[in-house]
């Protein structure tokens, strides 16, 4: 059996019976587990390998690309700065960002970027190379662009545009990039090791991925032009891409974020807790409680599945329930990765592999994991 590090209370000893099965019985290579109740660390587990030849071991503060867990570390910036009463998600995303009042998105609001609903799931102008690894070249396109469909009236996954959209936003309101705020304003202040855009001083401890068989843009679909096809046809996305300088070293708020479960959790603790954690009081109980703020409900554009979608969120529903309470948000990265955030229960957990799954939509893996912990409970 694969040996496993970390804390468990005892409470939640069959949390770590299951993350020990899952190396035996589901193929985990290396992987993370942690989890908060109350604001108080439960869980913080991890075990197996870190690199794909099985040579090096997963430790304590190995890190790795969790793509799009990341567009929740987005989504607490906005929803910090709408609590301080910078920011209005009913405005329009032009009182912020004047250039996006373009080819029909005069009347986009801010909550529409939050909801994957302004209708630019994908990009027109192609990103070849190292070009969406330049804030400027993504954002100037996506101010021009016009919307593939009617914003606010339905969702559609912004795969890799929802960063830059919510990122771009907070930049015209801070001065400073996204990733510079989140470190300044969340990640720094509770003491979390997630980054969004990651120096070279912690490249010697990023876990290796594991690509599944295909790239996303192999998940579009069979029609060619339709708007999932045409999501994750561009900007494409490779797996193999995480491993290089361009794209650990860009800010991609959408999906290039490098942590462990350890600081998702962190970081993520305070949404579940009433806004405060770890003697920090990050932002009020109402602005946390502005993540169920229910945006869009129904199939989903890109996915092709029913999703509801609050402010920066996916949130439990009886189409694709998280949990047994009300009020739980959620997202996940490609290949698996997870955070829950339980405002019902004030439990938040997260989990973090290399072996990555080739769907979009999570794996048993993480999920046997939370039912677990709820089954603990």
């Amino acid at each position: 059996m694969t040996q496993i590090h970390g804390f468990c209370d005892e409470k939640f000893a069959a949390v770590r019976e299951r993350f020990e099965k899952n190396f035996a019985e589901k193929g985990e290579v290396g992987a993370c587990v942690a989890a908060t109740v109350e604001g108080e660390i439960v869980i913080d587990l991890w075990g197996g390998h870190r690199d794909v030849a099985q040579n090096l071991a997963w430790e304590e503060n190995t890190i790795i690309n969790v793509y799009s867990t990341t567009k929740t570390m987005a989504a607490m910036c906005a929803l910090l700065l709408a609590d301080r009463g910078l920011l209005d998600f009913n405005a329009p995303v032009s009182q912020y960002w004047p250039e996006y009042a373009q080819n029909g998105k005069e009347r986009t609001q801010v909550r529409h970027l939050m909801s994957h609903s302004a209708g630019l799931s994908g990009m027109d102008e192609p990103m070849q190379g190292d070009a969406f690894y330049h804030w400027d070249n993504v954002v100037c396109a996506l101010a021009a662009q016009a919307p593939w469909w009617e914003p606010g009236t339905a969702s559609g996954y912004h795969a890799m545009t929802q960063g830059h959209l919510i990122g771009e936003v907070v930049r015209r309101i801070t001065g400073q990039s996204i990733g510079e705020f989140f470190q300044s304003d969340i990640a720094g202040p509770l003491e979390a090791d997630f980054h969004i855009g990651t120096a070279e001083t912690h490249w010697d401890r990023i876990g290796e991925l594991i690509p599944p068989q295909g790239d996303l843009a192999d998940n579009g679909g069979v029609d060619t032009e339709s708007i999932a096809a045409r999501t994750f046809r561009n900007p494409a996305v490779s797996a193999r891409a995480a491993g290089t300088p361009g794209w650990r070293k860009a800010e991609i708020p959408a999906a290039n974020g490098h942590g462990n479960a350890r600081s998702v959790v962190r970081v993520q603790t305070p949404m579940a807790n009433g806004g405060s954690a770890f003697g920090v009081e990050l932002m009020s109980s109402e602005g946390a409680a502005r993540i169920f703020d229910e945006q869009s409900n129904g199939d989903d554009l890109v996915l092709g599945v029913p999703i509801r979608f609050g402010m920066g969120y996916g949130l439990t529903s009886k189409l694709m329930p998280m949990g047994p309470n009300e009020h739980i948000a959620y997202w996940g990265g490609w290949g698996g990765s997870t955070i829950v955030v339980d405002q019902d229960a004030h439990l938040c957990m997260s989990y973090v592999m290399n072996k990555m799954f080739a769907g979009l939509l999570g794996d048993t893996r993480g999920f046997s994991l939370l039912q677990t912990t709820y089954g603990c409970l």
